[in-house]
């Protein structure tokens, strides 16, 4: 079957004038439409999952959007537990040696890079925040695993490290585990999924215009790459979120308790020996670098035009984890300050295997199931698709960007500025 004119056009539009929308900034849909065949009138489409299509058309849409592939299908019958059974029983053991050693390393490195921003000249500051941004994450990976149980078999002690894990980032261990576990559980589910979701059309309608303003600045931009910021704040202090059995849980106390000593005696005490500027240098910006790549490892990986947000009745547990889950490739420095955190499709697989052994699993899910994985390196690219196209739920297109009914400059300007390389 042919490809209609320029790869992606809207139903019923086959020959767009000169200077539409459509032909100056194609629209990303979730499903390819293509022309019928011949004995059917020309105005006639056919829709087609991008998953369905073969090999070369999804290669051609990889490149376009700057992915290194796009997987095919998942058949119906593939359960989660076929995926999990087909990986080596090592990579579920647990390491005390190694997950110490992540403990080790992040403090170092966060040792070294204070450090650093304590002899950095001023032209000098950003490298040393982005270096200790990096290093913070640390912290975050190994909370992390303690909140998915895959640091010890010591539940008691998994839920102390957290805690003291999160405690420099002022994120309450307990509250955040409940609701990632809730992204785990419902990955790419329509209202369900805690973490990265498209804007809903019907929330748009209710925004003011200075909400509008803030949305469209804060998640149609770069500046998505700090959002997890608000996402922090709206989503884990506010126990109204919390159902009735959560909110008395003596370590949601704790929690809460341990960022209130962090942020109201911790930060207080830097701020007495190096005055208001020395918490924004030594604190302030290495956690704004965490954010960024907080918002970056889970925007890129659950956030793709082929990646489709389902209701229950549609959602397929396996399709979602591990075709609906992004392989990105980061600097190797990245990823070791990061403890391949990055190395996500195997995470959300399964949960319980420590990130020490992510790399192993994910070999593993490529030589089995690689056919249906999306994979990249981190690039420009893909960037920009996200930045300035990906934004409101779209049910046939997966999604639609903020300008689709009028083109606006704030949008239009980024998509002529923003570098365009794989």
């Amino acid at each position: 079957m042919a490809l209609m004119a320029s790869n992606r056009l809207v139903r019923g539009v086959s020959s767009p004038a000169a200077g539409s929308r459509v032909a100056a900034r194609p629209l990303l849909p979730n499903r390819r439409l293509v022309q019928a065949p011949k004995t059917v009138p020309a105005a006639a489409a056919i829709d087609v999952p991008i998953a369905q299509l073969p090999a070369s058309e999804r290669k051609q849409l990889a490149e376009e959007w700057g992915y290194k592939s796009i997987g095919s299908e998942l058949p119906d019958g593939v359960s989660l537990t076929d995926i999990v059974k087909s990986m080596p029983a090592d990579v579920f053991q647990l390491n005390m040696a190694k997950a110490w050693g992540a403990v080790v390393t992040t403090l170092v490195s966060v040792s070294a890079s204070l450090y650093l921003i304590s002899v950095s000249p001023w032209y000098l500051l950003p490298f040393a925040w982005f270096i200790a941004g990096t290093a913070f994450t640390g912290f975050f990976v190994i909370g992390h695993d303690c909140g998915h149980r895959s640091f010890s078999e010591n539940k008691l002690l998994e839920d102390i490290v957290g805690t003291l894990a999160f405690m420099p980032l002022i994120y309450p261990f307990e509250p955040w585990r409940i609701k990632h576990n809730q992204h785990h559980a419902q990955t790419n589910k329509l209202v369900e999924d805690t973490a990265w979701h498209p804007v809903m059309p019907s929330e748009m309608e209710k925004w003011s215009p200075t909400q509008k303003t803030i949305y469209k600045t804060f998640l149609g931009s770069p500046l998505k790459l700090w959002a997890s910021v608000g996402h922090w704040w709206i989503w884990h202090f506010d126990l109204a979120k919390y159902t009735e059995k959560q909110k008395p849980r003596v370590l949601v106390l704790v929690s809460l308790a341990a960022c209130a000593v962090a942020a109201f005696v911790g930060l207080p005490i830097l701020g007495y020996y190096t005055g208001l500027a020395g918490v924004a240098k030594y604190w302030l910006m290495p956690w704004l670098g965490y954010h960024f790549w907080m918002s970056t490892f889970t925007v890129v990986h659950h956030t793709a035009p082929h990646i489709p947000f389902k209701p229950a009745e549609e959602w397929n547990a396996a399709k979602a984890q591990l075709s609906g889950t992004v392989d990105c490739e980061y600097p190797r420095w990245v990823e070791f300050l990061c403890h391949d955190i990055s190395v996500h499709v195997p995470h959300h697989v399964n949960s319980k295997i420590p990130w020490y052994n992510l790399r192993k699993a994910n070999e593993s899910l490529k030589q089995n199931w690689g056919e249906y994985m999306t994979s990249c390196t981190f690039n420009w690219r893909m960037m920009k698709t996200i930045f300035t196209e990906l934004h409101v739920y779209d049910e046939k297109k997966n999604y639609v960007p903020f300008d689709q009914a009028q083109p606006e400059p704030f949008f239009e300007v980024q998509r002529k500025v923003i570098p365009n390389t794989p």
